[in-house]
């Protein structure tokens, strides 16, 4: 009988299953695709020469995270690359807010756009500097983060420190607004909060932007040379060098309870597996309470709330294979990894409103990755591999272009999406559509069923706005991978600290499930001694 069990071969599943198998477990992990890696996979579908990237492509938060780096990838064969810039929003009159790898070049960036910008990006690095260890191990923690939480609460008190706290919280308009005169800095923070499914008005996104935009100045946004699958394949190594598996296509229908307890799981086809110990779930938390787990073992207030679950926006995406690079005019935006297309603040808010109001955005803020830029070996030389993503609602109330789109998905509306897009980041690279060797078209549709925690193609495992996070995270008053249920795990991006590519969320249900099983062990051994007291005691003298 298996000690483990992991439900999901995403990113966090499989970092769950190797710390797992450090501890000698055995364990494995079914997966419903018919390859591991959840939203970290590449392939050759768009053209046979290009490597592209399904859904995830830079990691930034992999870089940093110590599980990640904990794990030695290296061994198993990843290697990272990095573009020559990180990051660059261009605007159409020519001028480029860019985020290099040096600091000192980033504040020149800056200092072009408003004279002492440069400086105000300085002193934000400098915050950085004083509170990313114990921020970066607060945030890759299970919560409540103690020890890191306190050691962070004792940098951020007094005078100096509440200014700090008091930046994270604020918009990123505002946060903008309040250290830099010119757009540059403003584009920065408020592009990295959309990376999320933050406006540039809702709390705390001035401190998700400046967190991506520390990320990416410290540790760039990196990518795994030879596509994002190549991550994905050094943890199954890994994995598999220390006993585990992986199976694929192996969908799971539901967990094994009997008296409270997780003690299996029944796949699809019916094969029941058993479980000594726990089970874990890298699926998202709407999938696991009521449909994975039946409902008559889940309490009626953790149902109720999660009919209040909310997820982030879906997502569009579009794959190309490119004869040449992109003619940008701003001539700055060609050498970087990631390219931002918006034309100002206003018209990120623009954009933001248009999906609060359930509307498909006319002028679709665009988050494009060029590829081959950052890793030449995903095409020929000269040409590139890219691709692009926006946002739309994930119930579509209207479309505020001329498309008519009602997000049915059919042919005709991913097309008329795909060549919005297109359509736009012409505004920013004249000659672009001109270098399309192939494109594909990933609807939200398409993505949720080449991975079904991409529900409606949210990628974030559920909004990251505040009232979602922490302790709210998938519910509130759980915070936590334990569940209702004795020995099952969430270990999905629904759980704290949400979605990324970081593998926290493995990691903290892997290391609740062994603490669980040591504290369990350290019980049954201080009975078993007290019994042997007792028996020793009760037995005749001479």
């Amino acid at each position: 009988m298996l000690d483990a069990v992991v439900i999901g071969a995403g990113p966090n599943g499989l970092v769950a299953a190797n710390l797992l198998a450090d501890a000698g477990w055995s364990v494995e992990v079914l997966e419903a695709q018919s390859e591991p890696g959840g939203a970290v996979r590449s392939d050759r579908e768009v053209h046979s020469d290009y490597v592209s990237d399904l859904f995830s492509a830079f990691y930034p938060l992999a870089a940093a995270s110590p599980v990640i780096r904990g794990l030695e990838l290296q061994a198993q064969g990843l290697r990272w690359a990095h573009a020559p810039s990180v990051l660059a929003h261009p605007l159409p009159d020519g001028r480029c807010a860019v985020l290099e790898r040096s600091k000192e070049q980033t504040a020149r960036r800056l200092d072009a756009f408003a004279a002492g910008d440069g400086a105000a990006w300085s002193r934000m690095c400098s915050t950085w500097d004083r509170i990313s260890p114990d921020l970066l191990d607060a945030l890759f923690t299970p919560f409540p983060p103690v020890k890191a939480g306190a050691r962070l609460a004792l940098r951020l008190r007094g005078p100096v420190g509440l200014p700090i706290a008091r930046s994270l919280v604020l918009p990123a308009r505002r946060l903008g607004e309040e250290e830099f005169h010119g757009d540059g800095g403003r584009l920065l923070l408020a592009g990295n909060a959309l990376h999320a499914d933050l406006a540039p008005e809702t709390a705390g996104s001035g401190g998700f932007g400046w967190l991506l935009c520390m990320l990416g100045q410290h540790y760039g946004f990196p990518v795994p040379a030879g596509g994002a699958g190549s991550l994905s394949r050094a943890l199954v190594r890994r994995l598999q060098r220390r006993g585990g598996t992986v199976r694929c296509g192996r969908p799971v229908r539901d967990v094994v309870v009997r008296g409270g307890r997780a003690v299996g799981v029944r796949t699809a086809s019916g094969e029941a597996i058993p479980v000594r110990r726990c089970v874990l779930a890298d699926v998202s938390a709407p999938h696991l309470y009521g449909e994975l787990v039946d409902e008559e073992h889940l309490p009626r207030h953790l149902l109720d709330s999660m009919r209040r679950f909310q997820w982030d926006f879906a997502t569009f995406k579009i794959d190309w294979a490119l004869d040449s690079r992109i003619p940008w005019t701003a001539k700055a935006a060609a050498g970087a990894g990631t390219v931002h297309l918006s034309d100002s603040v206003d018209d990120l808010t623009r954009f933001a409103t248009q999906l609060a109001i359930g509307h498909v955005p006319d002028r679709p803020f665009t988050l494009l990755g060029q590829m081959t830029t950052a890793d030449p070996s995903r095409s020929p030389q000269g040409t590139e591999s890219a691709w692009a993503y926006t946002h739309v609602p994930q119930t579509i109330a209207g479309d505020a272009g001329e498309d008519g789109i009602t997000g049915t998905w059919d042919e005709r509306e991913q097309q008329a999406m795909a060549d919005r897009v297109e359509r736009h980041v012409e505004r920013y690279a004249p000659g672009f559509r001109m270098r399309i060797l192939a494109r594909r078209v990933l609807a939200p549709t398409t993505l949720q069923s080449l991975d079904a925690n991409l529900h409606g193609g949210a990628i974030n495992g559920g909004t990251a706005s505040l009232h979602q996070q922490l302790i709210f995270r998938p519910v509130p008053g759980t915070g936590r991978p334990e569940t209702p249920v004795r020995g099952l795990y969430l270990a999905s991006a629904s759980a704290h600290p949400g979605g990324g590519v970081h593998g926290a969320c493995g990691a903290n249900a892997a290391r609740a499930a062994l603490h669980s099983t040591a504290a369990t062990a350290r019980v049954l051994s201080s009975a078993q001694r007290l019994l042997t007291g007792r028996l020793r005691i009760q037995e005749p003298q001479g």
